[in-house]
């Protein structure tokens, strides 16, 4: 199957999640996530903006807050380009594009990817040898090899995880996949 077929297939399954059901799993597996060592040990943590059908990450932009973190989310500065940009707290955040909230204009201040500890990658699907199906726009192909320092994070519902999906060589891979049934950790570096 190609990875179009492949991507149309996971993400109609995720959308079909009825909305307690992923707020039950968002919850489960920032819980999850948090009582990590790469969580615990990150200065600076890179997590995306969700979208309504995404895990909703907004307890874990409030933990990493708690917690002294500096947090990042992606800004899209280009065709194919998005830099990572600091998120002070709640306020500095607003709607953007395609209804996904960004760090408003006059607060935006950039993070280089080398400085950032861990990066929360989101995905229509993941396999057992730390592949990703990304979401189409290749944004993270090219900008995970920049953050070589980070632990590549992915939080995933069960059913994207699976044994094997098509990779090519400049698909980026993943260090860890995190669901509610398990935790899988990579040699990928």
């Amino acid at each position: 199957m190609t990875k179009k077929l492949l991507r149309r297939e996971f993400l109609s399954k995720r959308a079909a999640l009825p909305r307690d059901e992923r707020d039950r799993i968002s919850h489960a597996l920032i819980k999850k996530f948090t009582a990590t060592d790469f969580y615990r040990e990150a200065k600076i943590l890179m997590a995306y903006a969700s979208t309504p059908e995404e895990l909703q990450l907004a307890e874990l932009f409030a933990a990493c807050f708690d917690d002294g973190k500096i947090l990042a989310i992606p800004l899209i500065v280009g065709k194919g380009i998005m830099r990572a940009v600091e998120v002070p707290n709640f306020d500095a955040l607003e709607v953007g594009a395609f209804g996904i909230q960004t760090v408003k204009p006059e607060l935006r201040r950039f993070v280089e990817p080398a400085q950032i500890d861990c990066v929360i990658v989101p995905g229509a699907a993941f396999d057992l040898r730390g592949g990703r199906l990304g979401l189409g726009g290749g944004y993270y192909d090219r900008f995970l090899p920049q953050a070589a320092n980070a632990v590549k994070v992915a939080l995933a519902y069960d059913f994207q995880l699976v044994d094997a999906l098509p990779t090519e060589p400049h698909d980026a891979k993943i260090d860890v996949v995190i669901t509610t049934e398990k935790s899988v950790r990579f040699e990928v570096r």
